[in-house]
């Protein structure tokens, strides 16, 4: 059995043999996010966006039946704190619906959360002594479930005190009175506040009562929890806390070493510097919100741009913060290191692109003088200035404004050189190549365009993603680049051809940046979901022919799984449809279909002119048989095409009909009526034949070449379908007189229950229609 809920409030039961519904939990007032199965899956907890924790008791029938017990007392079945009621379960027998003969599932009572908002998870440790839920806050919510033998000693005890006190007051002794309520069964333990906000948890139950709880929180955190249930007033104590490993928010801005060894990751509260090699972080240090990131040259030092507008100096051997610089009244978005190492650039949201060159300066507090900054040139801009980046030789230097626009500069005087416009939103990335020939830009449009570094023109506009493109970067000594989009997607472009060689895929969400090795051979990217992607270049080739026709596949795959479902002739829309999509495999279906058609073509095409042949020389001549047709065993290729349209899925028979063209349909008609006046597979050729009349009815009725065909078909069709008729009434009738003479000789009844339901059900079914005629006559 398969238990299932959704946000239709409803709980229903499955049944995996017969892959069907046969119970559906009704009660729930808004949607049901959780569910968790206690006490021996003999109850069942569900929890929806209220406060309340609804508890089910289920009894399966089928495990409960004892062939000892008379057949009144079968289906009866009861669990710890569940009434009893005789009379009325007897009741219930008789107007007991198939669905109840698996099991029975009935509402007990609630418990009461403390949390206000939806449920999020609700889950039970594996002994399913202990269940815990909690919603969309930082509190965990603990309850012990009494084992049935607890459940019977708290019983016991509760009946000794209710004879105690009967005695006290001379009463009568209690006999059934004493039960457990819900809240007694399910107890409280105690409530857990998390740091942050939980995301899921896990329990285990170690088997000297110690409850040992891990919570995973939105944070990126996680937090293990030791919980004492021996003790009169249980309190979780928090055992450890992971923290090291990853950011604690979405990385904005990636740098590789010149060594190619070591990754810079900044994020909005810490910088952490990881190998390559061996995937660890070896260095966190704290800092503001971070946008964009460079290592000094020497790789011993690094750079930070924040948000508030600094620029941040870290020592990396010591992992301490070295000197801030007011360097920007706005956001720092951008910062590119000069070619020549002696400096870099910054561009920032105060409309100011600043020159910065490195400097040694005596320390007040060492002998050893130390790295710093200065702030050597200024260029005032109209716009917010979002990305700039160098020229390999260092002659020019690009920026890209809010305006959409990219201006190229002289570095030397800051003279205006060239105007890069065409882009519809503004430009967020972009690079130069190596040799200076070309720039590319990446846009929030989801265009990347290439462009001419010498004269400013657009060589080509590539659609690249399905969102913004938020990073651009050349590999090293190509023409080839990299690209990351908010569609989750990295893809690699090649911008003499202008073709698009391969998509990285792996990110579930946002791919904010990503960075390049200088030897090219590594790729590292940050999303949203939280985590870095190291891609490695391997040796094996890449077959660009390949890649096209995958993406072609997955693109065509996409298209039809969206397009609207055909309209078929005669049907009102609204109604419900058919039960399934064009898919790829009905698409293949009727594919095959098509081509065993035209191999019926081609084989009597050559029959006729072997026919000819064999007239013209007055003798025999051996025909040539199909490889296809000998492979099946030497067949006829009506037969063939009968074979093929046997093994389309029954499933898939409707829109495979439907993606068939009309060309193909009056061979199949002539087709059809062969095998149907043979005999074989009416059931399926009726069932198809009549789709077709359904779909393609104008073609048909005004094609006067088919109308023998569909005269022949009628004749054929009804003849067939009566002898299927006769035979299944025959073997209906054989069946009833076997079933007869078993019970007399047996004196056992077949199906029983069954016809027993069905009768009843006929009986209500007929009173109801002459309560109905009493009606309409008065």
């Amino acid at each position: 059995l398969l238990c299932s809920s959704g946000k239709d409030t409803l709980v229903k039961w499955w049944d995996l043999d017969t892959q069907h519904c046969f119970k559906t939990l009704v009660g729930h007032r808004t949607e049901v996010w959780g569910m968790a199965l206690i006490s021996e899956e003999k109850r069942l907890i569900t929890g929806s966006a209220d406060s309340e924790l609804r508890v089910w008791d289920i009894t399966y029938i089928q495990e409960v039946k004892d062939p000892d017990e008379p057949e009144s007392k079968k289906s009866k079945g009861s669990s710890p704190g569940a009434e009893e009621n005789t009379e009325e379960d007897e009741t219930l027998e008789l107007d007991e619906c198939p669905e109840e003969r698996l099991v029975k599932c009935s509402k007990i009572g609630s418990i009461m959360r403390e949390g206000r908002d939806r449920v999020v998870t609700l889950a039970t440790d594996r002994t399913g002594k202990i269940l815990a839920c909690h919603g969309a806050d930082s509190v965990l919510e603990v309850f012990s479930v009494l084992s049935e033998e607890e459940v019977q000693k708290k019983l016991e005890k509760k009946m000794k005190k209710a004879k105690k006190k009967a005695k006290q007051n001379s009463e009568e002794e209690p006999e059934r009175s004493v039960e457990l309520s819900l809240q007694e069964e399910i107890q409280r333990v105690t409530n857990i506040r998390a740091s942050c906000k939980i995301k899921s948890f896990d329990l285990i139950l170690s088997p000297k009562g110690e409850l040992k709880i891990v919570l995973l929180l939105q944070n990126n955190i996680i937090e293990s929890y030791n919980l004492n249930l021996s003790a009169q007033v249980p309190q979780a104590v928090r055992a450890s806390k992971i923290t090291i490993g990853g950011h604690r928010s979405d990385v904005r801005t990636l740098a590789f070493s010149s060594d190619n060894i070591a990754i810079l990751s900044a994020a909005a509260e810490s910088v952490k510097i990881w190998n390559r090699s061996t995937l660890q972080c070896i260095r966190t240090m704290d800092c503001e919100y971070a946008l964009c990131s460079l290592f000094v040259p020497g790789d011993r030092q690094v750079i930070i741009g924040t948000k508030t507008g600094k620029l941040q100096l870290y020592d990396l051997a010591s992992g301490s913060l070295m000197e801030t610089l007011n360097a920007h009244d706005g956001a720092v978005w951008s910062i590119a290191l000069s070619p020549d190492q002696r400096g870099f650039v910054t561009g920032g949201a105060d409309k100011c692109v600043k020159f910065w060159e490195f400097e040694l300066v005596k320390d007040e507090s060492s002998v050893q003088k130390r790295l710093s900054v200065k702030h050597v040139r200024i260029l005032q801009l109209d716009e917010d200035v979002l990305c700039v980046r160098y020229s390999p030789n260092q002659k020019v230097l690009a920026v890209s404004l809010l305006d959409c626009t990219v201006k190229v500069f002289y570095v030397d005087t800051l003279k205006f050189f060239l105007s890069l416009y065409g882009h519809k939103l503004p430009v967020l990335c972009m690079d130069i190549s190596y040799d200076g020939t070309l720039i590319a830009t990446g846009s929030a449009d989801r265009n990347v365009k290439i462009w001419g570094l010498d004269f400013g023109d657009c060589h080509r506009s590539l659609f690249a993603h399905d969102d913004s493109v938020m990073y651009l970067q050349f590999v090293a000594k190509s023409h080839l680049f990299f690209t990351a989009g908010k569609d989750g997607k990295i893809k690699q472009w090649d911008a003499d051809k202008f073709e698009h060689i391969q998509t990285l895929e792996g990110h579930h969400q946002e791919v904010w940046c990503l960075a390049l090795s200088p030897n090219g051979d590594y790729v590292v990217s940050a999303s949203h979901d939280k985590s870095l992607r190291l891609w490695e270049r391997t040796r094996e080739p890449l077959v660009l022919e390949e890649e096209r026709e995958m993406q072609r596949e997955a693109e065509y795959e996409d298209s039809v799984a969206k397009e609207e479902q055909p309209v078929v002739a005669g049907e009102t829309q609204g109604e419900t449809g058919l039960a399934g999509k064009k898919t790829i495999e009905t698409i293949k279906a009727a594919e095959r279909v098509m081509e065993a058609i035209e191999l019926y073509r081609e084989e009597m095409a050559k029959l006729t002119e072997h026919k000819a042949i064999c007239k013209a020389a007055g003798k025999e001549v051996p025909f040539p048989v199909n490889p296809i047709l000998r492979a099946y065993g030497n067949i006829t290729p009506s037969a063939y095409v009968l074979e093929v349209f046997k093994k389309v899925k029954s499933s898939e028979l409707e829109e495979s009909l439907l993606v068939l063209p009309f060309s193909y349909v009056p061979d199949l008609l002539r087709l059809f009526n062969e095998y149907i006046h043979l005999g074989s597979e009416v059931e399926l050729l009726c069932r198809a034949l009549l789709f077709l009349l359904k779909i393609h009815f104008g073609q048909i009725t005004s094609n006067h070449m088919l109308v023998t065909v569909i005269e022949n078909l009628k004749k054929t069709t009804i003849s067939r379908v009566s002898e299927a008729r006769d035979v299944l009434g025959f073997n209906m009738a054989g069946l009833q007189y076997l079933k007869r003479e078993i019970e007399a000789k047996d004196e056992v009844a077949f199906f029983a229950d069954a016809t027993d339901r069905f009768e009843e059900k006929k009986r209500k079914r007929k009173k109801k229609e002459k309560e109905k005629m009493v009606l309409a006559v008065l």
